[in-house]
């Protein structure tokens, strides 16, 4: 299992980083909100190597056979390796960059509070929310956390899908 689990596991996490990374030259032209919909069609499709690696385990490991709760366990092992890749280029990013990220995002949030007509007393508690959470979001294993939280729902997801199609039990041999 710890192979199986390791390779995929590593090709997801290589697959999110590297849409990551690829994108960061052209951040400015893709937006926030255009970049968060190529960021989680990255990870939906960086996550496809849960079926993937789950498949390799019922037929290497499992001679055909895996029951879900077998299934789900390989799956999100390859989904905790692939997130902490996710997470570690994120780090390597954000702490050697020297990037304002988190006040242009902030910036960005506020301006669409803005169009929609939200009254200044409550632009006023925003601001004062984000300082609070920027302040906070240095701390790297708040950070680390926080990111981390960015890829699991969607690993979960597509896991739990892969272990219910996947997932089978031996036939009695007659």
């Amino acid at each position: 299992m710890n192979k199986i689990v390791w390779k995929f596991g590593l090709i997801a996490g290589v697959m999110m980083a590297g849409v990551f990374f690829l994108a960061l030259p052209f951040h400015e032209a893709i937006g926030f909100d255009y970049g968060m919909v190529l960021g989680y069609a990255s990870m939906v499709a960086a996550f496809m190597m849960v079926y993937f690696g789950v498949r390799s385990y019922r037929d290497a490991v499992g001679g055909g056979a895996v029951g879900f709760g077998r299934a789900l366990a390989v799956g999100i092992l390859i989904v905790c390796v692939a997130s902490t890749i996710y997470v570690a280029g994120w780090e390597v990013y954000y702490f050697t960059s020297g990037t304002d990220y988190i006040e242009q995002y902030q910036a960005h949030m506020l301006e669409k509070e803005r169009a929609k007509g939200t009254p200044q007393a409550q632009l006023d508690k925003l601001v004062a929310d984000g300082k609070a959470f920027a302040k906070m979001y240095q701390n790297p294993v708040i950070n680390s956390a926080i990111t981390f939280l960015e890829p699991l729902p969607v690993g979960i997801l597509i896991t739990l899908v892969s272990a219910g199609v996947l997932s089978r039990k031996k036939r009695a041999v007659v």
